[in-house]
Formats: structure tokens, C-alpha cells, sequence
């Protein structure tokens, strides 16, 4: 079965290739496409040794060769194909020619679109994301922890080591992750990282167009998607734009030295992300900070050379196409070519419309995250595609207002002066808010490893205005142990290797208080997965009082009052001052303890306390 399923994927992705004596392509991307699509236009990457030498042809109802360009390298063509409406879901050999002599053919596929495709629907405030680092997840297949040709072997030993995820090991329990209430699964980056070290985590494409052999394949890449899907849960793909890995298949063989900023040679990137907007920024920063990279293992790549820039652009869309994507997360939003990045989501969004993808920008200052939000009025004129992005500053008012000591309400008012911002964002209820990620300390020890502070905290995530993201193990107080090392804090699910003595898909082995934490979580997530006021209401807050931060999500036909009390003990909290919200409603029915309130005077807040009241 195992040779079977290789011969298939080598026809599928490499294409049926004849040669005449040493002429070969070694690479032709993307090897496949789709009739139907809304953009006619396909450019096909060809790579060979002396490959410009030769001349493509073909001929196939519906598709024409519009142009070929030769670049410095004479082992590349880019091929621009038409593939109009008159084109039909089939097979043609694609030609290249030395003269009149066939010197190389290659088999083209162009498959059927699945039906609805265009119209797909992308993440949205109905959803919850459940971030997942594959490698520490879940090993569903232990023999592909290690592959031959391929220099990183698992070691579970190794903080920044392999550990043996995969995507397996996902699909294994996409039912854990349905119980627990999330509807959509954002997977860090499972293409190809064939680095030396450290590629556990993704973040050095050496193939855009396949999936990291330890992860597993294409094919369960697919099949990922199509099993959440049936669980109602949707499939976001991490992807990468700005850098490769320093073992891709093209840093061996560059196309033109503009290929790759700064000629190839390492620059580090100055992480100066404001000089973007900076209006006094010179042009020299700007170049350090957009051109520079991250490290000498991850080339930053030059999307101002054309081709580059269309080959992004297709392997995105060939992607969300061929999984069946519910959304994309860009991973270092800023870095890139700020045009580029223009064109990019707008290319996307052209194609699929009700699409969403959420851009990272790391900063807790909202004018310099609002900056790239599609619709957003720009100083400098700048126009952005991108409809979300990831809410850091609300992320960091939030973990502020829980840790800064109580003194009548200055603790709230972080939190409560910015969710003020929002005015600055052109659709804050699109934003993807969340506790803690795959990047920082875990949320728990953010707040000190106070229980009572993290279900604060859970409580106001998953009920405030825009897109919840969790992290894989937060629902179990995962710790982080940080020190600054990233393996430490990306630790393995328990229970995702056999052998493990705790298991929190089965909760066997999990403390008290983890099981609790588990617990309420999946109270919440539950209620919130159908609860339209949460999904689809306006938001009303009031300033913090006594210790305690309110607010009410409402729309027509309901109301949700989330109370917050952060103070050790209890409170009593007149109601009069919510008149205009209440509007007469005398009770509401607590989700999380099922007690009803009345709310007609006064009530008590239990200390350290999170109310979720549903207004009767």
C-alpha cells in the first residue's frame, strides 16, 4: 500500500516526465492547477540544467502559452499560461523543444474544482482556534519520526529537537479537540524543513510545495482538512512569505542574484517593524528592517523580483484550493515587501472572497497593528487587502490588568482603555484575540500560575468582541518553563506518545486543578460555539468600579453581561448604574454556576470571580 501511495503522489506532484539524454526538469511548480479558476493566468517555474536552452509548446483545447522568460540563470524558464473558460479538467504534455527535436516532456494536469470552492467561507467570530505545533502535539505514526535523507532525527529528549508529531496524530484526535468545543485547528507550518537542527517548528520552507515527510504527506495534509471538516472544524494554514530555509532546493541553484535580499549574504533584519509607518523613517532603516533576515538559516526573500512574487502568490492559492482551507495565518505580516504584501491578500481575496486571513504583527501598540487592516485610512495612503489580524494589545492590556495590583479599578482600566482603541481598527470584531501563543510564556505563568486569575482571563477571551485563538495545552495549564528557550514552552501534549503516564485526552493522570481548568473551559467553549449574541452582537462596556471590569455582548433578541472581579473577596455591585443596558431586565442566569442573579438592586460577586449572565 505504502509503494502504491508513492508512485501515485510521484505522478501527482512530479508529473510524467520524458527526456532525451541529459535533458531533465528537476523542478516545475506548481505541478498541477485547476480549470475555473477566477484568474486565468498560470506561471509555471522551470527548473533544469540549461532548461532556457529549450523551447516549450503545447496544445490543448482552452490553453495557450502567452510568454516565456529567460533570467540570468540559464537553468530556468517561467512559463506564463492562459487557461481560459473553453478549458476542460484533463491531461497535455507540455514540450520543450531543441530545435524541432522534443528534448524533454512533461505531463500537465489540470484537475475539476471541488464545488463551492470559490465561495468557501473563512474563519469568523463564530469560530474558536486551537493553535497546534504538530512536532508536540501528537505521534500518531511513529515510523515516520525519522526519515532517510532527511539529518534531524527525533529526540524527545532534545527541548529543540524533533519529537515525533504529526499530522496523524491530529486526526487522532480531532474528536478530543470537537468535545472541547473549538471549530477551527490553525496548525503551525507542516511544510518541508530539512534544515541540520531545529526545524521542528517550521519556520524554514526547503519545499513550498510539500508537506515535511516526518509531519506524513500531501495527501494527509488533505486529509486533515476533510476529517476536521466533517467535525465542523476548519483548517488554517500558517504560511511564511517573507524567508525560506537556507536548505532549500534553490539556494543551490539562485534564478538572478535578486533572488534573495541583500544578494544572499546575511543581513539580520533590524526588527524595527514601525519604520513602516514611520513618516521621518529614513530609506536605509527601511532596508535593514524589510530586506534583513531573521538568521542565516532563513534567507529573506526578495518579492520585488516579479517571478518570486507570483510564485507566492500561486503556492497560496494552490494551497487553499488543494486542502480546502478555511483561513490562512501569515506568519511575520510586516517583513515582506509592503506592496507585495498588497498584492498578495488582494490576489487571495479576488479569488476567494469570503475568505479570512490574519496577519502577525507583533506589537502591542493598536496604530501600528491597525495599520494593515483592509480598510483601514492610511497616513500615507497605504491600502491593505488583509482582513484580520492577531490582537497583541489586547493580549498584553489583558495579562497588565491582571497582574498590576487592585487599587479601586487602576488595575481594569489597561484592559479598559484598550478595548477604547478599537476606533482605530477599521473592523475590530475581526481581530484574533488570544491569551498566550507558540511564541511567548504560557498564560498561565504570565499570571503568575494564579488559577484564579487564568479563568478571569479565559473568561473575558472567550467572550469579547472577536476571533478566540487557544493554545494547544492551555486548557490544561500547560507551563511553560521559558528562560527564554522556545522548545521549553512549546512542551508535548500528554498523552500524545504512547507510554505517556498523563493523558489529558483521557484526563487520567491530571491534577485536580487541571482537570477543573479543562473543565470550565469546555463549559465555555460549548456555550459559546452556539451562541449567536457572542457571535454576532455589539459590545457595551463599562468603566471599571470597585475592582470590577462589566460589560454586555447584544443584539436584538438577547443579552450576555460578563462580570469581572478581580478582588480577593466578594462585592457587592449595585446594578442601578447598567439602566440603560438592563433596560428593565430584572435577572440573568450565571452559564458558568448555573445561579440565577437578580439584578434589580444589588448582587454579590464572588471573589476572583468571572460571571457570564444571560439576561432573562
Amino acid at each position: 500500500m505504502k509503494r502504491l501511495l508513492l508512485a501515485f503522489m510521484a505522478v501527482l506532484f512530479l508529473g510524467n516526465i520524458t527526456a532525451l539524454a541529459k535533458d531533465q526538469i528537476d523542478h516545475l511548480e506548481p505541478a498541477f492547477w485547476w480549470v475555473g479558476m477566477k484568474n486565468p493566468k498560470l506561471q509555471l517555474m522551470v527548473h533544469g540544467e540549461n532548461i532556457s536552452n529549450l523551447k516549450p509548446e503545447l496544445n490543448y483545447d482552452g490553453v495557450s502559452i502567452e510568454k516565456v522568460s529567460r533570467v540570468a540563470n540559464p537553468n530556468y524558464l517561467f512559463v506564463d499560461l492562459l487557461i481560459d473558460e473553453r478549458a476542460k479538467a484533463g491531461e497535455f504534455d507540455i514540450i520543450f523543444k531543441k530545435g524541432k527535436k522534443t528534448a524533454v516532456s512533461y505531463k500537465y494536469q489540470l484537475l475539476q474544482r471541488e464545488e463551492g470552492s470559490a465561495e468557501r467561507i473563512g474563519f469568523t467570530p463564530k469560530d474558536v482556534m486551537y493553535l497546534i505545533t504538530p512536532d508536540r502535539f501528537a505521534n500518531g505514526n511513529p515510523d515516520n519520526d525519522n526519515v532517510d535523507g532527511m539529518p534531524e532525527q527525533a529526540d524527545r529528549n532534545d527541548k529543540s529537537g524533533r519529537h515525533g508529531g504529526d499530522i496523524e496524530g491530529i486526526i487522532n484526535h480531532l474528536d478530543y479537540i470537537s468535545d472541547m468545543g473549538f471549530t477551527s485547528i490553525w496548525v503551525n507550518p507542516v511544510l518541508e524543513n530539512n534544515q541540520e537542527n531545529f526545524s521542528y517548528h517550521g519556520y524554514s520552507t526547503t519545499d513550498y510545495y510539500k508537506v515535511d515527510e516526518r509531519f506524513g504527506s500531501n495527501e494527509e495534509y488533505r486529509n486533515l482538512a476533510k476529517e476536521a471538516k466533517k467535525l465542523g472544524i476548519g483548517l488554517i494554514m500558517d504560511m511564511i512569505v517573507n524567508h525560506c530555509g537556507s536548505e532549500h532546493w534553490w539556494m543551490k541553484d539562485l534564478p538572478s542574484k535578486d533572488w534573495i535580499n541583500f544578494g544572499g549574504e546575511f543581513v539580520r533584519t533590524s526588527h524595527k517593524r514601525t519604520t513602516v509607518q514611520d513618516k521621518y523613517a529614513s530609506k536605509e532603516d527601511l532596508k535593514q528592517f524589510a530586506d534583513g533576515w531573521f538568521v542565516k538559516t532563513m534567507p529573506d526573500l526578495n518579492q520585488r523580483n516579479e517571478f518570486m512574487a507570483t510564485y507566492l502568490i500561486q503556492n497560496t492559492i494552490w494551497w487553499v484550493e488543494y486542502a480546502d482551507l478555511q483561513g490562512i495565518r501569515m506568519d511575520t505580516y510586516p517583513y515582506p515587501d509592503a506592496d507585495f504584501m498588497t498584492e498578495w491578500t488582494r490576489r487571495v481575496m479576488e479569488e476567494y472572497p469570503n475568505f479570512n486571513i490574519v496577519g502577525e504583527e507583533w506589537s502591542t501598540n493598536p496604530a501600528i497593528v491597525s495599520y494593515w487592516q483592509k480598510g483601514k485610512v492610511n497616513h500615507d495612503g497605504y491600502v491593505s487587502y488583509l482582513p484580520s489580524l492577531m490582537d497583541f494589545p489586547l493580549q498584553y492590556a489583558m495579562v497588565q490588568a491582571l497582574t498590576k495590583e487592585e487599587t479601586w479599578g487602576t488595575g481594569w482600566i489597561k484592559l479598559y482603555e484598550g478595548l477604547a482603541n478599537d476606533f482605530l481598527y477599521a473592523d475590530p470584531g475581526n481581530l484574533v484575540i488570544f491569551p498566550d501563543n507558540h511564541d511567548m510564556e504560557r498564560i498561565f505563568d504570565q499570571l503568575g500560575r494564579d488559577y484564579e486569575l487564568f479563568k478571569l482571563a479565559m473568561a473575558y477571551t472567550l467572550t469579547m468582541r472577536g476571533i478566540p485563538q487557544i493554545y494547544y495545552g492551555t486548557e490544561i495549564l500547560v507551563k511553560s518553563d521559558f528562560g527564554g528557550d522556545h522548545g521549553m514552552l512549546r512542551s508535548d501534549f500528554p498523552g500524545g506518545w504512547e507510554g505517556d503516564q498523563i493523558n489529558a485526552f483521557t484526563g487520567e493522570g491530571l491534577s485536580d486543578q487541571e482537570k477543573d481548568a479543562q473543565a470550565y473551559m469546555k463549559k465555555i467553549l460549548n456555550w459559546r460555539k452556539d451562541n449567536e449574541i457572542i457571535h454576532e452582537g455589539k459590545l457595551m462596556h463599562y468603566a471599571p468600579d470597585f475592582g470590577i471590569y462589566s460589560y454586555f455582548r447584544f443584539t436584538d433578541s438577547g443579552k450576555v453581561m460578563v462580570i469581572l472581579n478581580k478582588n480577593k473577596e466578594a462585592v457587592q455591585m449595585e446594578t442601578g448604574r447598567y439602566h440603560e443596558m438592563l433596560n428593565g431586565e430584572t435577572s440573568g442566569k450565571d452559564v458558568l454556576s448555573g445561579k440565577t442573579y437578580e439584578l434589580n438592586g444589588s448582587i454579590e460577586v464572588p471573589a476572583q470571580t468571572a460571571l457570564i449572565l444571560e439576561i432573562n
